[in-house]
């Protein structure tokens, strides 16, 4: 029979793994990570690629941003606990920084052979974008071109689907222009409550540099852009559905950018950018064939 030590000690090591778990749960930036997801998968399966390809999309994405998500903690843990970031796991004492990190390096590491089984052209182009949010999280989010990496690697991502069918063809540019115009809007929406924080770290990155409104402003903008373009790149004079689908993208977008004026720290304007993008990914899925 086992003492109370070793029940007090089972006890102790079940609780502190869960808190461990919990701690990866929230580091890898779970809403943003499955919302990519599911973003490259149903742009996969409107595009017509087997249903085995696009599950392989699927999982090439998730541990690409898995990696984008833990890095980001890996490499923010000291500004995070500087600050008292209570929604951080790292800084609220949930895991450490080092098993963030390793998370980080074995998912990178999943995310090559899962990318290049893929075909090498697809695989090449989904590393690529991978790597621009790596270099987000290491440098450019401190510099005035910190929406880049998200133009870059959103703008990218349909074209790892369309890459898997064969003749190998990229994205038509208007949807690598919404998809990128969505990155950046998406970007801005989530560094608007941090401003401050961020400021007392060393980060200045473009949001930090214009200021909250302007931020707002311009994350409205940005992802309305992204439904603008989706609705006049889709083949033929527009249908009542597209036309549907951008008078409620408007409304969430001024609902973001009302909701970052009054209540600067809420973080409901990058909820309405998720809601905004399910509303594109929408309309692209309708458009089917007409992405490639």
């Amino acid at each position: 029979m086992r003492t109370r030590t070793e029940s007090a000690r089972t006890t102790r090591r079940f609780a502190h793994d869960g808190a461990v778990a919990r701690g990866l749960l929230l580091a890898c930036h779970l809403g943003p990570t499955l919302a990519v997801t599911a973003f490259a998968v149903v742009i996969a399966l409107a595009v017509g690629t087997p249903a085995r390809t696009a599950v392989l999309v699927g999982a090439a994405v998730l541990a690409g941003q898995l990696s984008v998500g833990w890095s980001n903690d890996w490499i923010d843990a000291r500004r995070d606990i500087a600050v008292a970031r209570s929604d951080k796991p790292v800084a609220a004492g949930l895991v450490s920084a080092e098993v963030v990190r390793a998370a980080a390096l074995v998912a990178a590491a999943a995310c090559v052979p899962l990318s290049l089984a893929l075909g090498w052209r697809a695989g090449v182009v989904h590393l690529a974008a991978v790597a621009s949010a790596w270099l987000y999280n290491a440098w450019l989010k401190s510099t005035a071109w910190s929406w880049a990496p998200y133009a870059f690697s959103f703008g990218l991502l349909p074209s790892v689907a369309t890459l898997t069918l064969p003749g190998y063809p990229f994205a038509p540019g208007w949807v690598t222009a919404a998809a990128a115009l969505l990155g950046v809007g998406a970007h801005l929406a989530n560094v608007a409550p941090d401003l401050v924080e961020d400021r007392a770290t060393g980060v200045h990155g473009l949001g930090h540099r214009i200021g909250r409104t302007a931020t707002g402003a311009l994350a409205a903008g940005a992802l309305l852009g992204a439904t603008v373009v989706v609705v006049l790149g889709l083949p033929g004079p527009p249908e009542a559905w597209a036309w549907a689908g951008l008078l409620v993208a408007t409304a969430l977008a001024g609902a973001g950018a009302v909701i970052t004026l009054r209540s600067p720290t809420s973080r409901l304007p990058f909820a309405t950018s998720l809601a905004l993008a399910a509303v594109d990914v929408t309309l692209l899925a309708v458009a089917g064939s007409s992405l490639v």
